[in-house]
């Protein structure tokens, strides 16, 4: 597989829409993350995983699957060798991501927030009377 494989895969799901991130494309559903090609320079495409999923996909294919490094990685975020990927395998793992993306919207509703509504309402800084 190559990042034309991934990008046209990712794709294929309901709602997935390309963007990009710090120059690189990713992978949405409803405005979130659940894949990238941030490392496709280095021959990865990365999976936005649990680290119980991650762990299931690495210990079943070690050649494919590898962690990313440091914090990244302890959270779940998983590297897929696109040489070393079938078809099947590479699907399959971008539908896991994906399917985890829809769970986590719908729990969090999905509802952007302003800066108000994240950490309560702006201190007057008014004079006192």
């Amino acid at each position: 597989m190559n990042v034309d494989d991934f990008r046209r895969i990712a794709l294929t799901f309901a709602g997935a829409e390309e963007g990009s991130h710090m120059g690189h494309p990713d992978f949405r559903v409803k405005g979130k993350t659940f894949a990238t090609l941030a490392s496709a320079n280095q021959g990865y495409g990365n999976l936005m995983l649990t680290p119980e999923q991650q762990m299931a996909f690495v210990e079943e294919l070690p050649e494919v699957f590898v962690p990313i490094a440091g914090g990244w990685g302890r959270m779940g975020m998983t590297h897929i060798r696109l040489a070393a990927a079938s078809e099947d395998v590479l699907a399959g793992a971008l539908r896991a991501a994906w399917k985890l993306r829809l769970e986590k919207n719908a729990r969090s509703g999905k509802k952007k927030r302003g800066p108000t509504e994240r950490f309560g309402a702006p201190k007057s800084r008014g004079k006192k009377r």
